[in-house]
């Protein structure tokens, strides 16, 4: 069974400035300093932030599920401000699924806001239908309006 849904995000801040951030490194670092409580810690397991980069998310204690996960990035395209991930140890792939793909894209509004649009593409055996449901872009919706905020109070500030 294949599925696919997705989320855009509005963020009040320049897509050039918001594709720098999820592009590469940034965007777990944030995630770590911002999000702890939320979305754990991101720790880089291999790699300088360009394809074949994997990162490591432990989740805080307590939440259901596997305690990690592991995901490689798989493909970032800097004219389409796209960036693909693949969870390839822990996490989803423990609950079952074949194959879990995160995908960002920042799309330009106009000059100073920008939307996010995330992903998530999977894949798993139609005996395990039922656990479609745990595919979600929640955590990728969280993550986007905290960068966005952060990253617009950091413009103010220098403003």
């Amino acid at each position: 069974m294949h599925g696919h849904i997705s989320q855009d995000t509005l963020l009040e801040v320049p897509a050039v400035v918001v594709w720098d951030v999820y592009r590469g490194l940034e965007l777990g670092k944030l995630a770590d300093e911002l999000l702890r409580d939320v979305i754990g810690s991101v720790e880089v397991v291999h790699g300088d932030g360009s394809v074949g980069t994997i990162v490591k998310v432990t989740f805080p204690p307590g939440t259901p599920g596997s305690s990690y996960l592991k995901e490689m990035f798989t493909k970032i395209d800097d004219e389409h401000r796209l960036k693909e991930t693949e969870i390839i140890e822990g996490g989803f792939k423990d609950a079952g699924f074949e194959l879990y793909r995160i995908r960002l894209q920042i799309i330009e509004k106009d000059a100073e806001s920008c939307i996010v649009r995330s992903s998530v593409e999977y894949e798993i055996d139609d005996k395990l239908e039922e656990i479609a449901s745990m595919a979600t872009t929640k955590p990728l919706e969280i993550i986007a309006e905290v960068i966005g905020k952060y990253l617009k109070e950091k413009q103010s500030s220098l403003n």
